[in-house]
């Protein structure tokens, strides 16, 4: 299991990028850089995390967001990928739950969360 550990180790030390401190609830841009046939540009989503997996490398988190017309929209990024430029949190909330399913059912004003306060 060492040998694991170490090799997961290393590959996340050579992606050379500060993950920052996410948490469920968090509200987020993320610029993901997205390739289209030869040419290549950074997408931003902005979103609320409502699930975050850890595990090493394979680590990654599900941001969700409302687009136009109400249609909500999830994404999933792979946390030390390098397609991801950077991870910018924006704001924090208080929640008591692991994974925020229970946004899919909410819309407009029951959709809100609790902005935490910090010292």
């Amino acid at each position: 299991m060492n040998l694991i550990e170490s090799l997961e180790r290393q590959q996340i030390e050579k992606a050379g990028r500060e993950v920052p401190d996410l948490r469920p609830g968090d509200t987020v841009r993320v610029h993901a850089r997205i390739v289209e046939g030869e040419r290549e540009r950074v997408q931003v989503f902005q979103g609320t995390v409502i699930r975050l997996r850890r595990g090493g490398v394979n680590a990654n988190f599900t941001v969700r967001r409302i687009a136009s017309h109400g249609v909500g929209v999830e994404r999933s990024f792979l946390l030390h990928s390098p397609r991801i430029e950077k991870i910018e949190v924006l704001r924090r909330a208080h929640v008591r739950r692991a994974q925020l399913y229970y946004l899919r059912e909410r819309r407009g004003k029951q959709a809100r969360l609790r902005e935490k306060r910090t010292r």
